[in-house]
């Protein structure tokens, strides 16, 4: 059996399946589409395993698999974010909740009773990765979540750009892989901004938070550019919303007036804080503003960031499709999806050869290779 993409002789540890729970089919599809591409030596229709996920009338919930996955390796994708998904209680119609797609999942794993030879799940934002954390009498779910599905039988967990890293020491013996779409938001930007200048004396990366700042490192160090960082001055004598409120966003770093601006996230939740620091910029002079966000949420709507964009604060948002996307987006001139489908079949592929993904989580060779080419585009 010759594998097209590592050479030779290789086993196949047990029989790829993929799973897609609810919102994700469209997605694994295009996953399903790359997987039948690297494998054409392989006479198989599709690697999905269909699954029902019915519910009661009382909003009760209980799932089902089509097919055995009695020693396969099993592939699990799940978007706990997607509110697109919806269910009929007592008549009334709601919208899955991420606390709901976690239910969900966790009947998919049990349903297989043990029977599948290995299990990944493929959760691309964390469950409650933001609640990484415990300050004062507090839950810590990300953790807590972790932990319930390698006690599960969930072998591996692979995830995007986690709120923190360190959540992985919740199940540090098990395998917990932080994927990073470094190389797939420098090739979406040299494509849809021509005239990008990825140089030090044109550009800047900036953190909008000091908790952001290893992401931006990163990019800094692969591209060689100069680094800011803002930090949040907040009000600790009172609580909006479950949390302090900012008063300012403070800037640390070099000048920017003149420069174009890459700001980097792992996600635009309402937007206002990537907003605030995007008018704090134009007012020191920058040139042009990007933002490079893993998940684009939006949970306030487009229209704030429509004002912004007709004012000139944003010049071009980069999001990627592991979450769900508002319908409103693919109109938006701003917003450009970086699509994952093709890294995420890699990824796959490559574990379910038992091969190394080290490549794969850190490209730098690619990134390197871009940024000459785009030097050379340069020149001419």
């Amino acid at each position: 059996m010759t594998n097209s993409i590592f050479g030779g002789e290789t086993p196949i540890v047990g029989r790829l399946t993929i799973i897609s729970m609810k919102g994700c089919e469209g997605f694994t599809a295009r996953i399903d589409e790359y997987l039948k591409r690297f494998r054409s030596y392989e006479d198989e229709e599709t690697y999905v395993t269909h699954i029902h996920c019915p519910r009661f009338g009382t909003g009760e919930g209980k799932s089902v698999i089509d097919n055995t996955v009695r020693g396969h390796d099993v592939y699990i994708i799940c978007d706990v974010f997607n509110h697109g998904v919806t269910y009929k209680m007592y008549g009334y119609e709601n919208h899955m909740s991420p606390d709901d797609h976690f239910q969900d999942l966790k009947r998919i794993i049990a349903a297989m009773g043990g029977k599948a030879r290995r299990v990944t799940v493929v959760m691309p934002m964390l469950y409650e990765g933001r609640q990484h954390r415990r300050s004062g009498r507090e839950s810590l779910d990300a953790a807590i979540m972790l932990q319930e599905l390698v006690h599960m039988g969930v072998t591996n967990i692979i995830t995007f750009d986690a709120h923190d890293p360190r959540i992985s020491n919740a199940i540090p013996l098990d395998s917990f892989d932080d994927v990073q779409p470094t190389y797939q938001m420098i090739k979406a930007i040299i494509k849809a901004v021509p005239d990008i200048s990825l140089n030090k004396f044109d550009t800047i990366v900036i953190s909008p938070d000091e908790g952001g700042m290893s992401r931006c490192m990163y990019y800094s160090s692969v591209l060689k550019l100069d680094l800011g960082m803002f930090y949040k001055r907040r009000d600790y004598s009172r609580i909006e919303n479950g949390k302090n409120p900012i008063v300012a966003h403070e800037y640390l770093g070099r000048e920017v007036k003149g420069k174009d601006v890459i700001i980097v996230d792992d996600m635009i939740s309402s937007g206002e804080s990537i907003l605030d620091v995007a008018r704090a910029l134009k007012k020191q002079g920058a040139k042009r503003i990007f933002v490079f966000a893993s998940f684009g949420l939006f949970v306030h709507g487009l229209e704030v960031i429509d004002k912004a964009y007709e004012e000139g604060y944003i010049n071009k948002i980069f999001t990627t499709n592991l979450t769900y996307q508002n319908p409103g987006l693919a109109e938006r001139d701003w917003h450009y999806t970086v699509d994952m489908s093709k890294y995420i079949s890699l990824l796959i592929d490559t574990l379910n050869h038992d091969g190394t993904i080290s490549q794969l989580l850190n490209p730098i060779t690619k990134i390197q290779a871009l940024i000459n080419k785009l030097e050379e585009s340069n020149k001419q």
